[in-house]
Parts: C-alpha cells; structure tokens; sequence
C-alpha cells in the first residue's frame, strides 16, 4: 500500500514516542506510542475546543517532554486530502502543515478513522469481540468494518501477506435500501427533509434521531424530542413506544446495509461492527431482526448466511489500528 505521508523513516531515525489521535465527530482521543507500547487512552470533548489543535496542545500539556514527540499520527473521521483533513460531522479542519509548524513534529501522518480500525481487524482477540451469528471466518479473505457513530464509518480490510492493506470508503454516504413498505415510508419522509437519504442519514446517532421523528410523523404522534442516548434509553426500558420502534428499524437498516457491504466486499473473513451506538445496543441486536436481514440476499442468502459477524468490544479499536501504521511506517520497531 501506498503511504502518503512523505519519505519513509530511516533505521536512525526511528521514534521512540509518536502521539497518537482519534478524531471523531464528538469526541477526541489522544494517547501515547512509546516503544511500541500503546499508553493511556486520553477521551476530550470536541465541542470543548474550537480547534483540533488546541485540543492537542491542551493533551500534550499533561506530557512531560512533549518536545520529545517527533511525529503524530491521526486518525479523522473525513476524507484525508494529502495531509489535511476537513471533518464530516464537525467544523475542525485537521492541517498536518499547521500542527508541524506549531508543534514541531518532523512528520505528521493522518488516515481516514475507520482506515485505522480496518488495520486493527487483525489484531482483535476473543474478549475483544461478540459474534452474532454466521458460521467460521474464511482465512486470507476480505474483513469489512462498519459502525454507527456521530457518523457511519465503512472500512475493508484485505489480508495479502506484508502486502496486507485497507481500503478506506465513504460507504457511508451511499444510499439507504429499503426492506419493506414501512421502511419505504421512513425514507419518503426524510427525503422530504434531506433530499438524497444516505445510510448515515439513519444509521448514526443522528440517525437514529432522524428515525424517531420520521415514525412520529407517519403515526401522527406528539413526542418529545429525545437525543440519540435518551431514544436508546427509553427504548431499550419500555418507556417510549417510538423510541423502540426507531431502535426496532435502526437495527434492522443496519442488518440490511451490513449484508450488502458484505456481499459488495466479498468479506467472508468476518463483519466488524464497531461505534458506540452498537455498544449500547449490545444485548438487544442480538435479539433484533439485525441477522435476519443481513441473511435475506435472496439467491445469494447462503453466501451471507456463512460470513460470521462480530461486535467490537474493545473500548478504543482505532489505536490499535495506528500502532500497526505506525510499524508500517517504520515510527517503531
């Protein structure tokens, strides 16, 4: 695979320590590469800074020897441009010339955020992951990465060796299918309000909120508006009939879209869901109609009905995928 962060780093010039960054639509992560050991995951706000930067000064303030760090890798939720990256569900621009400039660093690396989790795929283990049905994962085939957030990440993994790579996507933005007469009603509705729906449109935390009022509206109901943490509460309790019809469709589009990736991608090496929204819905997709639409590929039921999916429980799955960029990057040994 092809690096786009300049030349490569020579044995002498190996680092030590590489700050490390998830930048996502709400929240930030930060956290330290030393050795090649993986330290403290830092979590911040977005909304707590008005810039990406200041965010990373206000973590590398608590870092002794912060001058130390040579180079930053960054993971952002947006599409990398060269070493810039302006964020689709946020205002900040991510700028490697910026941070170089103010920060000192030799190089600055940024990969799309669900590139990274594609590269930490490999790196899973057993407590890190709940399978949802499927049968064995196919060895040296495709492994595809989605998960509903702030926004709908899509990343596939393709295993060759040292030749191994990612190909990151904007999957996300591709159009939401629907999977029956009530789902055709949902989607009417919101292209009234949004013209093109993509699947980000219903399957993210805005998603979801997009859902509840679109159900409201076709059942000529008055409900409260309710964040995307308060659907799922009052869904998953039993205190809100809307909120769990939307929880309801919520897991079965993503069911649908899941499949189809999985069919697009030929990812028989397994199906990772990660993001926040499936953690908290842990125990309810499991009851949810979210296998049985990702099975109903008609003629083709048999070859998705095999492809095992698992829900990622590690708490920051991204970092992993950076520390293995930064091995291939040569910043560690």
């Amino acid at each position: 695979m092809k690096l786009h962060s300049g030349a490569p780093v020579t044995e002498s010039g190996k680092a030590d320590r590489v700050v490390l960054a998830d930048v996502g639509g709400t929240n930030v992560r930060f956290a330290v590469l030393e050795a090649g050991v993986l330290g403290p995951v830092d979590h911040m706000a977005v909304a707590d800074h008005r810039h990406f930067a200041d965010a990373l000064a206000a973590f590398m303030s608590h870092r002794t020897g912060s001058s130390a760090f040579r180079y930053a890798l960054l993971a952002v939720a947006g599409v990398v441009k060269g070493s810039r990256c302006a964020l689709t569900n946020n205002p900040w621009i991510v700028d490697g010339d910026e941070l170089r400039a103010r920060f000192g660093f030799d190089r600055v690396h940024i990969v799309n955020d669900f590139e990274a989790v594609g590269w930490s795929l490999p790196h899973f283990t057993l407590k890190d992951l709940r399978k949802i049905g499927g049968r064995e994962a196919v060895s040296d085939a495709p492994m595809l990465a989605l998960g509903p957030g702030t926004g709908l990440g899509v990343a596939v993994h393709v295993p060759r060796g040292e030749g191994a790579f990612v190909l990151r996507t904007e999957g996300g933005h591709s159009t939401m299918p629907s999977g029956s007469a009530r789902e055709d009603a949902i989607i009417e509705t919101l292209r009234q309000r949004f013209g093109h729906v993509s699947a980000e449109r219903v399957l993210s935390g805005h998603g979801l909120e997009n859902l509840y009022r679109a159900i409201a509206s076709l059942d000529s109901l008055s409900v409260p508006e309710r964040s995307a943490a308060e659907i799922t509460n009052a869904g998953l309790a039993g205190h809100c009939a809307t909120s769990r019809a939307a929880i309801d469709i919520f897991c079965a589009m993503l069911g649908e879209v899941a499949g189809n990736l999985a069919l697009s991608t030929g990812a028989r090496g397994g199906v990772y869901v990660a993001g926040g929204i499936a953690a908290h819905l842990r125990e309810y997709l499991l009851q949810s109609q979210f296998r049985a639409r990702f099975d109903a590929k008609g003629r083709m039921s048999f070859y998705v009905s095999a492809i095992p999916v698992y829900l990622i429980l590690h708490d920051d799955p991204a970092f992993l995928g950076l520390r293995s960029v930064a091995a291939r990057l040569a910043w560690i040994s």
